[in-house]
């Protein structure tokens, strides 16, 4: 082939691979393993270039650990079930599970054509029962250890999507799927209980400190919220109806208690309704509890929030002054925070401050300044360093930090309070209300109840022959079918849940199924999960800092403790790739300023998109497209083809990557052979180690061009002298292997075209030699009193003297000493010459 041709080169390859099952892995306890995995796609229908970049940067991994002797895993497979299918299908007039296997078919075609190394003997989908039937077991595990439970709460409703959403999954007041505003509504749904994990979850993102980015870890400690403090009952003037005597909070500045003048509950809090019935306030109470409850969350803690509430017409009473307290229902209280109700201490918080100011409540201070008292009538501002207590009965006059520790010990002996530790994560509901999901295994029998699905009944399927509703409802409660069924524990009549699990709940352990994802009897094989797990490097987007790594944390946690498992973390090591840009924003349809794979993949090759993907930025950062990016791109391959096949044709052979030369083979050769080895060895060294350490593609790359330019720059020399042509050869070798995890097809042609018999993918990664780094000759930097003042190059091994004769005589040097005298001169051989004069 004398043109580069990359369509024709890269499906030669990707029949090989495919044919040989070159990327094929299996368990082997005799060598180190190494998991690379990036998180699965959804089969919308296409690949994008986001796609490209998160799977590019994988398969570099994967290649080259391979190439440092490791037994890798690599798959790939699809998040397949969920509502945007659902939604696609409903438009397309077609049944989900046709639109998505076929997306899923098309996908596929798109990946194996950029010839990604994955094992696709591990493929799995997880919408096929062979896949949900074990995470069905897996909750029937979770209900008889308590880590499922059902309940009736307010949730977040999408009335677009119709179903609910976890709190997670509300952005900004949204839904995370179709950007529509979420509204609370009250339903029974089930729950997995994380927050019996929240303090494990937390303390172990210990383990993760230098594997994670720390933005996802503080994201994550953040989301946790663990806040340590005490709960106070604070009695009510009046008791209710139902027999209710006190409002508990959680607070964590227990220590301003004696400041608390009036009480703040969530509109969502149970109280509310039993404090303003039969009250003059109830209709003002219930119209400001409808306007809050469907306030974003955000937006409701934010601090530029303007305070409102409205007063309930009840009191409680402060325990620790005996002063009435007024109770309001205020916006900037969450249900979700603490118990919903909030001891308002206006002097010290300045949520309370703003409130009370605008409501006229009484202010009173309770900690100041050492010396210096505060008047409540002048504070422009709550008070909320640290200070002394002032004006708190027998703690007066202690340090606040005392007086928590104090007060909480006083609550316990009175039975007032206790100490306590509150989360700000909340327990996470899986119950979805449309139909494209794994169904819940649960049976509703009239008498004996709430009754799990026999293990030996699953897979509870999810029934093929059902219309998809034009309102995006879910079909399951309309099928007969589907719904109706016998109890298992006494035979009567009864019916099934028609609600199906968050799709995190997938996502959240498919990573463990690949060790072992023909097995049929099993979610895991122990032998295969106990070697390939955790996974070693994890590659996606930090939008999934939160959901989904928080949830896949949670699950190994929970099958760990029910012996599934022997591991504690999922992902040993994260990284978050950046966002593919065009024209300053993230590449989106309604924007128009997508670039598609397969046209790019057409016009230049998968060789040159992967290269442009790896090359445009550093992992981690936002790829800007570029249009003579990608061209550069295309070029570089095409002289690099150029060179192999033309430049230097008539010298290459089948020499290893940095091949060794003796002291005499090297002399014997012009130096121009002696600077191209050494750049050699630099670049295997140089690309090695940014691959490695940093995942510095961009840099490899960089270097592997340098090296190419220098062969350029210097081919009439080089063919020149035939007796260098294993010099040559071996630099071409080490260019070959260095840039074949990034462009893979071309170098195996390029390869195989200098008379290697084997495969690129099965070589090791070249192995440079320090002394083949050195120079002949090397820079000192020349300093005047500490200054830099000039620079020499001198022979590596030329004696001192004459180093700082040359120093000295250098003219800028010389101009700086000129009527001083040379008091020192200290000479670092190979570094620096350090001249002292006055």
């Amino acid at each position: 082939m004398s043109k580069y041709a990359p369509q024709e080169v890269e499906r030669k390859w990707q029949e090989i691979w495919e044919k040989t099952g070159t990327f094929h892995v299996e368990a082997d306890p005799s060598r180190p393993k190494y998991y690379v995995l990036e998180m699965f796609p959804y089969p919308s229908g296409r690949i994008h270039m986001g796609h490209v970049r998160n799977y590019s940067i994988g398969d570099v991994v994967a290649r080259f650990k391979r190439m440092e002797g490791f037994n890798v895993l690599h798959p790939m497979g699809w998040d397949a079930f969920g509502m945007p299918a659902e939604n696609a299908a409903i438009k397309h007039g077609v049944h989900p599970a046709a639109w998505t296997f076929e997306n899923i078919d098309t996908m596929r075609v798109q990946l194996k054509r950029l010839g990604y190394s994955y094992d696709w003997r591990r493929e799995l989908a997880t919408c096929h029962p062979g896949y949900y039937t074990h995470e069905q077991k897996f909750f029937l595990d979770f209900l008889k250890r308590g880590l499922a439970y059902r309940k009736k709460s307010p949730q977040n409703w999408c009335q677009t999507c119709h179903t609910v959403l976890a709190n997670e999954q509300v952005i900004e007041g949204c839904c995370w799927r179709c950007d529509n505003p979420v509204v609370q509504k009250d339903l029974e749904q089930w729950f997995l209980r994380i927050t019996a994990y929240a303090d494990e979850l937390l303390d172990d993102l210990k383990l993760l400190e230098g594997g994670w980015p720390e933005r996802v870890l503080t994201m994550q400690r953040n989301w946790i919220g663990k806040s340590v403090g005490a709960q106070i009952d604070f009695p009510l003037e009046t008791p209710t109806a139902s027999g209710h005597k006190a409002v508990t909070v959680f607070t964590t500045r227990q220590d301003t208690v004696y400041g608390a003048t009036f009480m703040s509950l969530a509109a969502e809090h149970p109280l509310v309704a039993e404090l303003i019935e039969g009250s003059p306030e109830k209709e003002k109470v219930l119209a400001f509890v409808d306007k809050v409850r469907n306030m974003d969350r955000i937006v409701r803690t934010a601090d530029d929030l303007e305070k409102e509430g409205v007063f309930t017409g009840a009191f409680c009473i402060n325990p620790f002054t005996g002063a009435k307290m007024p109770i309001h229902v205020a916006n900037f209280v969450l249900m979700g925070y603490g118990t919903g109700a909030v001891m308002a201490v206006p002097a010290h918080d300045q949520r309370d401050f703003e409130f009370a100011k605008k409501y006229g409540l009484p202010m009173q201070v309770v900690i100041t300044p050492p010396g210096e008292p505060l008047d409540a009538a002048s504070m422009s501002e709550a008070y909320t360093d640290p200070g002394v207590l002032v004006d708190s009965g027998e703690f007066t006059g202690l340090d606040n930090e005392t007086a928590k520790a104090r007060i909480a010990d006083f609550l316990e002996e009175k039975g007032m309070g206790r100490r306590s530790v509150h989360y700000r994560l909340r327990d996470w509901n899986v119950s979805r209300q449309r139909y494209w999901g794994a169904p819940i295994p649960v049976i509703y029998c009239p008498a004996c109840g709430v009754v799990p699905v026999p293990e030996a009944d699953l897979p509870v399927l999810l029934p093929r022959e059902v219309k998809t509703r034009p309102d995006g409802r879910s079909p399951l409660p309309e099928t007969p079918e589907f719904v109706n069924t016998v109890c298992p524990v006494c035979g009567q009549a009864a019916r099934r849940e028609t609600d199906t699990f968050d799709t995190f709940f997938e996502s959240s352990w498919y990573f463990a199924r690949y060790a072992s994802a023909r097995k049929a009897d099993a979610p895991f094989d122990p032998a295969e999960v106990g070697y390939w797990l955790p996974v070693d490097q994890y590659i996606g987007g930090i939008e999934h800092a939160i959901l989904h790594l928080l949830y896949s944390r949670f699950f190994v946690k929970a099958l760990r403790d029910a012996g599934y498992v022997a591991f504690d973390e999922p992902f040993s090591h994260l990284l978050t790739q950046g966002m593919v840009i065009k024209d300053g924003s993230k590449m989106s349809k309604s924007k128009g300023n997508v670039v598609d794979p397969d046209v790019m993949i057409k016009k230049y090759g998968a060789d040159t998109v992967r290269l442009f993907a790896l090359f445009a930025a550093p992992p981690e950062k936002d790829l800007d497209w570029s249009d003579t990016g990608i061209d550069g791109a295309a070029r570089f391959l095409s002289r690099l083809w150029r060179l192999a096949t033309e430049e230097l044709a008539g010298m290459l052979s089948a020499a290893s990557p940095c091949a060794a030369f003796s002291e005499a083979e090297l002399a014997a050769l012009p130096p121009v052979f002696k600077e191209l080895r050494r750049r050699e060895h630099l670049l295997a060294h140089k690309a090695g180690s940014d691959i490695r350490e940093r995942f510095q593609f961009n840099t490899a790359i960089a270097a592997a061009m340098e090296a190419v330019n220098f062969l350029f720059a210097n081919v009439a020399d080089l063919r020149a002298e035939s007796k260098g042509a294993r010099v040559v050869s071996s630099a071409m070798a080490t260019i070959l292997t260095v840039l074949s995890p990034m462009a893979p097809h071309i170098c195996e042609e390029l390869w195989q075209a200098m008379g290697h018999g084997d495969s690129l993918s099965g070589r090791p990664w070249p192995v440079h030699d320090d002394t083949a780094l050195l120079t002949d000759e090397v820079e000192v930097v020349i300093q005047v009193n500490g200054k830099l003042r000039g620079k020499i190059s001198v022979g590596r091994d030329t004696p001192k003297a004459e180093v700082e004769r040359l120093a000295l005589a250098e003219p800028n040097v010389a101009r700086h000493l000129d009527g001083k005298t040379i008091r020192k001169v200290v000479v670092i051989p190979g570094k620096l010459v350090n001249v002292v004069a006055v």
